[in-house]
C-alpha cells in the first residue's frame, strides 16, 4: 500500500475491542465461553459435556449461541443472554493500558469501536482499559440488532459480524468512507469482510497478514511501528512526538517492574 496516500487521505480508525485492544492472554475470552456454555446448561437443563458440545455446533453453524437459538426458534430475550454471559465476567483481568492510552490520544482521527458486544460489556471493558474517553462512538450488539427490542422480535435474524449485513451498518453508523477507514480486528473473517466492504484493514494478535489484511501485528499497540502513517499529515512532527510518549511509556513500565 502507498503510505503516501494513506497518510493524506485517512480520516477514521474502527477498532474491535475483544482480544484486539486487550489480549486474548487476559483470560477473558475463556471466562465468556464458560459463561455461554452454563447459560446452555442452565436454560436446557444439559449436562456440561452437553453444553460444551452444543456451544460449538451452534457457534460453528451461526457464528454465536445467541444467533443460533434465536433462528431455531428459542425466544431468547438478548439482554437475559448477555446479563448471564457479561454479568460473569472477571473484568479486574483486564488491566489499565497507559500505552495505548498514550498511542490514542495522540491520533488525530477518529476513533470509533465496532464489536459484536453488547454496549454494557463494551463500556466495561473499555473503562478497565482506561481508554473509554478516547472513542467517539460504540458500535455494537445493539446497533445492528435494533429489531431485537421491537414487537414481533422473532422476525428479526440476529446480525453479527462477519456478515455484510453488519459490516454495511456500521460503515452508515459510523458515517465514514471506507477508503479512508483503517479497521483493526483480531477475526480473519471480519477481516475478510471489512476488505468486502472497501476498509482498510489491520489484523491484530499475527505477524503474518491474511489474504485480506493491508496491515498485521501482534498487539495494537505496534502501529506506531508498523504505520506510522496514522501520524504523518498536516504536521509531520506528530509521528516523533507519538514515538517520544512511547519511549517514556516503556521506560516507565521498565522501572515499576
Amino acid at each position: 500500500m502507498d503510505s503516501s496516500d494513506i497518510s493524506s487521505h485517512l480520516q477514521t480508525l474502527m477498532f474491535d475491542l475483544d482480544d484486539t485492544l486487550y489480549s486474548s492472554k487476559t483470560g477473558i475470552g475463556k471466562a465468556l465461553k464458560r459463561n455461554v456454555e452454563d447459560f446452555l446448561a442452565e436454560k436446557f437443563r444439559i449436562s456440561e459435556s452437553e453444553a460444551q458440545d452444543m456451544n460449538r455446533e451452534l457457534f460453528r453453524t451461526y457464528g454465536s449461541s445467541l444467533a443460533g437459538l434465536r433462528d431455531l426458534g428459542y425466544d431468547i430475550h438478548p439482554d437475559d443472554y448477555h446479563s448471564f454471559v457479561h454479568g460473569r465476567v472477571p473484568y479486574d483481568l483486564i488491566k489499565p493500558d497507559a500505552e495505548l492510552r498514550n498511542i490514542l490520544q495522540s491520533i488525530r482521527q477518529r476513533k470509533i469501536i465496532f464489536t459484536n458486544s453488547d454496549r454494557i460489556h463494551a463500556m466495561k471493558a473499555l473503562d478497565r482499559l482506561g481508554i473509554s474517553d478516547c472513542f467517539e462512538k460504540i458500535i455494537c450488539f445493539e446497533t445492528m440488532n435494533p429489531g431485537l427490542w421491537k414487537p414481533a422480535s422473532m422476525e428479526h435474524p440476529v446480525v453479527l459480524k462477519p456478515s455484510m449485513e453488519a459490516m454495511r451498518i456500521a460503515v452508515d453508523a459510523a458515517d465514514v468512507d471506507p477508503r479512508r477507514t483503517l479497521f483493526f480486528d483480531d477475526n480473519v473473517k471480519n477481516i475478510a469482510a471489512g476488505k468486502a466492504v472497501g476498509l482498510r484493514t489491520v489484523l491484530v494478535g499475527r505477524a503474518t497478514k491474511s489474504q485480506e489484511a493491508d496491515y498485521a501485528m501482534e498487539m495494537v499497540t505496534s502501529m506506531v511501528q508498523v504505520i506510522p502513517e496514522i501520524w504523518v499529515g498536516d504536521d509531520d512532527k506528530r509521528i516523533s512526538h507519538a514515538r517520544n510518549e512511547m519511549d517514556s511509556v516503556y521506560a516507565a513500565t521498565t522501572v515499576v517492574a
